[in-house]
């Protein structure tokens, strides 16, 4: 299967990059072909600017802006999102790609009647893969944007029946070596069931 992996992490040295490579690695044993979309190292530009705002329904002007990153995901057939959990939501520049790249005549198309249809159907598998520093309990407490983002609204533009996998590693804060390598074997177990 073709996958587009993007990491959100600036850190070269980081906990997430280690679980970036171990993924990578996990699904190229497993025969899969990784396109490794790396936002920051990249340069993605996050900022959504006032002039593709007021185009936001020009899919022509949309597929051309973001044209490389766009042919990227149409190329896909799963989807891995590596990526810390900052303030409660994914890194800006995350956000960004959301915002930027999936728009109208990429993630979905607009009817006549003005509503809305998956446009990423050929994507059949969806991974989160995303740390926290705090607890389970009190992600649920605030509502886990994260887990409701990749596991109820992405899944809608994807292949009906899609799998969704959401890794969840928490409470880094107080960091565990034991914890953290149980979560990289369960990412080598995932990710050879893709």
């Amino acid at each position: 299967m073709k996958i587009l992996l993007v990491f959100a992490h600036p850190g070269a040295d980081s906990l997430n990059a280690a679980i970036r490579d171990r993924a990578v690695a996990a699904l190229e044993t497993a025969g899969h072909d990784v396109d490794l979309c790396d936002l920051y190292a990249e340069g993605f530009d996050p900022v959504l600017t006032a002039e593709e705002r007021t185009a936001y329904f020009d899919t022509e002007a949309n597929r051309a802006r973001n044209a490389g990153y766009v042919g990227r995901l149409f190329a896909a057939e799963g989807l891995v999102f590596v990526f810390p959990t900052w303030t409660l939501g994914p890194p800006a520049i995350l956000k960004g790609f959301f915002d930027r790249v999936m728009v109208p005549g990429v993630s979905f198309r607009l009817d006549e009647q003005g509503r809305l249809h998956p446009n990423l159907q050929h994507i059949r598998s969806l991974t989160a893969i995303v740390t926290y520093g705090r607890g389970r309990p009190i992600l649920w407490w605030f509502g886990d944007p994260p887990r409701k983002t990749f596991t109820r609204y992405m899944p809608w533009f994807l292949a009906r029946r899609a799998r969704v996998r959401y890794l969840a590693l928490y409470n880094l804060h107080k960091p565990s070596p034991a914890r953290i390598e149980r979560f990289m074997e369960r990412i080598d177990r995932e990710m050879a069931g893709l």
